[in-house]
């Protein structure tokens, strides 16, 4: 399937990426493993895999014939013992649209399969229907964590575009949405009865402001995370200027770049994809400096893993919260190591079964929340969805 996957891309340009040598040592450029004419990288060793779709049918933006910029940008920056990452070049769009999106899963299904981590720059952030196709193809059940300033829910009727691709995930059959979680929403792009309709489905949707208040709270929500979705336009216009979609107000570039850093660290995330980057609009190329400086992020954060997907239970502290009912506690598990935190979710597979724990990633302030008589609510969310 490795193998396989090379006649879906174009290679990056020859000028401009063949000689090693014009970087230093610890340059991205002089370590990443490139698609060149006649030399597809050895992805299977890689343990992460960029590369650009350029598929921009449901959005208004557009995808330029040039050089992609942020790689360009990337590969000037330094990283000290770089993880093995191959960089595929630019997927191919294929006559058809849906023939388009059926490659995009393709590759993704054969990267997650190896473990290697896709990192994908697109196009339309409806791209990700694709992405979660894959995890369904897969029959995996997934968290989609989706930075956006909307919700992308769209109508019934509408055709898969960027404002209405997380509505063809929902609509999905068998679906394989185990959670989803919004973040930086702004109240003024949305309805209220989307936003009730999301939450009584015992989704998280976290308003830019909220997230702002608390934003530690992005770790454990990454922890939570397979697959991480970031619509660029939930960055203000000053950081991210090159979508036609971005407005004054939104996340700051580095609050961009720390959402990132969290998702790196995150055992849990396996794919990441960051859409409606439209080059024609980047004056001055800071957008793509930008989106540079995520991708080098999440680098750093994935250098960082700890292989801590659920407690190890040998290395936690354990807390017993018993409500004031007698009946019901919440088990808490605190990391020796890392200091993390996880709560005990109980559930069956099916009646017969002994009662089995649901590890589900949270923080500090969950526990002192249940200190206080309060169930949190990420605990009631994940037990709903059993029951």
């Amino acid at each position: 399937m490795m193998t396989e996957i090379q006649s879906y891309f174009n290679p990056v340009s020859l000028p401009l990426y063949f000689d090693k040598d014009r970087w230093e040592t610890t340059q991205i450029g002089r370590n990443i493993d490139t698609y060149l004419e006649g030399q597809f990288p050895e992805v299977r060793y890689s343990e992460v895999a960029i590369f650009n779709v350029p598929e921009y049918e449901g959005s208004k933006n557009t995808a330029l014939e040039n050089d992609c910029k942020i790689r360009e940008i990337l590969y000037s920056f330094h990283y000290d013992n770089l993880p093995r990452v191959a960089d595929l070049g630019v997927m191919q769009l294929m006559p058809s649209r849906k023939e388009s999106f059926q490659v995009i899963q393709k590759v993704c299904e054969a990267l997650l399969q190896e473990g290697i981590i896709p990192i994908v720059i697109g196009g339309g952030h409806d791209v990700s229907y694709a992405i979660y196709k894959a995890y369904a193809a897969m029959d995996k059940y997934i968290t989609l964590s989706a930075v956006d300033s909307k919700f992308d829910v769209g109508l019934e009727n509408d055709n898969l575009a960027s404002f209405s691709h997380l509505g063809k995930m929902l609509a999905h059959k068998p679906s394989h949405l185990f959670h989803y979680v919004n973040l930086a929403y702004q109240s003024y792009f949305v309805s209220e009865m989307t936003t009730d309709m999301l939450r009584s489905m015992n989704f998280d949707v976290i308003r830019l402001g909220d997230l702002r208040a608390n934003f530690n709270e992005v770790e454990p929500i990454m922890r939570n995370t397979d697959f991480l979705s970031f619509d660029i336009s939930s960055i203000q216009y000053s950081y991210a200027s090159a979508n036609f979609y971005s407005s004054p107000n939104g996340l700051t570039g580095e609050e961009a770049c720390k959402i990132m850093r969290y998702a790196g660290v995150s055992d849990k995330v396996t794919s990441v994809g960051l859409f409606e980057y439209n080059q024609a609009l980047d004056e001055g190329n800071q957008t793509a400096y930008l989106l540079a400086q995520m991708i080098w992020y999440f680098i750093d954060g994935y250098k960082l893993r700890k292989n801590e997907l659920n407690p190890n239970l040998k290395n936690c502290v354990k807390y017993t919260v018993a409500f004031e009912d007698g009946k019901n506690e919440i088990v808490f598990y605190k990391s020796q190591s890392s200091g993390r935190w996880w709560m005990g979710v109980p559930y069956k597979k099916d009646e017969s079964t002994k009662t089995l724990n649901y590890y589900i990633a949270c923080s500090y302030r969950d526990y002192e929340i249940a200190n206080q008589g309060d169930i949190p609510e990420r605990w009631l969310k994940t037990y709903y969805k059993f029951i």
